[in-house]
């Protein structure tokens, strides 16, 4: 099994790129790029400089022609948040977001792409499950959140379907569809303490 760093994975990358402009008769973008298995990578978005991800895919391709990278196989889908106090990092990081897909396609400018996710956002206890079309796709911008043309979502301050979702990290809804159906319990029964859903007393 092959385990690479962004370092490397850039390296590969590079490498790729460079042998698929070479003049070569009959190569098509097809057979162009790079393939790898079994691959551990971090993606750290210049969007988002306070957060990474980090991924664990069965296979890895890239597209250098179209700017693509296609992960499948995904297991082990994180966000990170590093840690600050002030205006300093300290080098540690906590978990803020799961995501569980079967394969996420990352175009140049970091943009993540995929027709079904979950997305877990661990300090609001919110399991939202995404749906997307091949028009429109489930999106994960960097600098604004998620997106979907259908979100259900399960936490303990919101339930319920949402059309045309648009969301932050922060479990913000930016936009959505007026056919949505959502609700915010008056008398909530439980509430959600370091990513955990307690009971309330």
């Amino acid at each position: 099994m092959q385990k690479v760093g962004l370092y490397a994975l850039t390296g590969i990358m590079v490498f790729a790129l460079i042998f698929a402009l070479l003049p070569t008769p009959g190569l098509d973008a097809s057979q162009s790029g790079a393939r790898l298995s079994g691959v551990q990578l971090r993606l750290y978005p210049p969007g988002d400089p306070d957060a990474t991800w980090s991924f664990r895919a069965a296979e890895v391709r890239n597209d250098p022609l179209n700017g693509l990278t296609t992960l499948t196989g995904i297991t082990d889908g994180r966000r990170l948040l590093k840690e600050r106090v002030g205006d300093k990092l300290t080098g540690r990081e906590t978990l803020d977001a799961t995501l569980t897909t079967p394969d996420l396609t990352i175009d140049d400018q970091d943009i993540m792409t995929t027709r079904q996710a979950r997305i877990t956002l661990v300090q609001q206890c919110a399991d939202i499950d995404l749906k997307g079309t091949e028009q429109n796709p489930v999106k994960i911008d960097q600098s604004q959140g998620f997106s979907a043309t259908e979100a259900k979502i399960n936490s303990t301050s919101m339930t319920g379907t949402i059309r045309d979702l648009k969301m932050t990290f922060g479990f913000s809804i930016l936009d959505s569809s007026p056919n949505s159906k959502y609700s915010v319990p008056l008398d909530p029964t439980e509430t959600c303490r370091d990513g955990k859903r307690v009971p309330l007393t």
